[in-house]
């Protein structure tokens, strides 16, 4: 199994929800947040002496799937989130050794 984090604009949920649900996922979690990455917006004015720390708001869209649809989520999330301006995101792939559904007791790929 695989868990899929992506850090995406906020603008961008509802088109990548919608490619998600096109090839069938409907098991995810959505979490707002606010972080800073490697890349600044350069037409942010700043000073170089400054010690500010600019946080942009962000969607992060948590999965965990079968081996076999990893490919396919992760390409419909870079597909649909993509603008090609800086701050469009990142993907990130784990491996998960183990779900367990609290309800039913199910392990592995009948959890999820």
């Amino acid at each position: 199994m695989k868990e899929i984090k992506a850090y995406i604009q906020p603008f961008m949920l509802q088109k990548v929800t919608d490619a998600l649900h096109e090839i069938h996922v409907r098991g995810m979690s959505i979490s707002e947040l606010k972080g800073c990455g490697r890349e600044k917006d350069e037409s942010y004015p700043h000073h170089a002496s400054e010690a500010v720390v600019e946080f942009t708001p962000k969607v992060k869209i948590e999965i965990v799937c079968p081996n076999e649809e990893c490919d396919a989520i992760v390409n419909a999330i870079q597909k649909a989130a993509h603008t090609g301006r800086r701050g469009d995101g990142k993907i990130f792939v784990s491996t998960v050794q183990e779900a367990i559904s609290i309800r039913t007791g199910d392990r592995g790929d009948n959890a999820i």
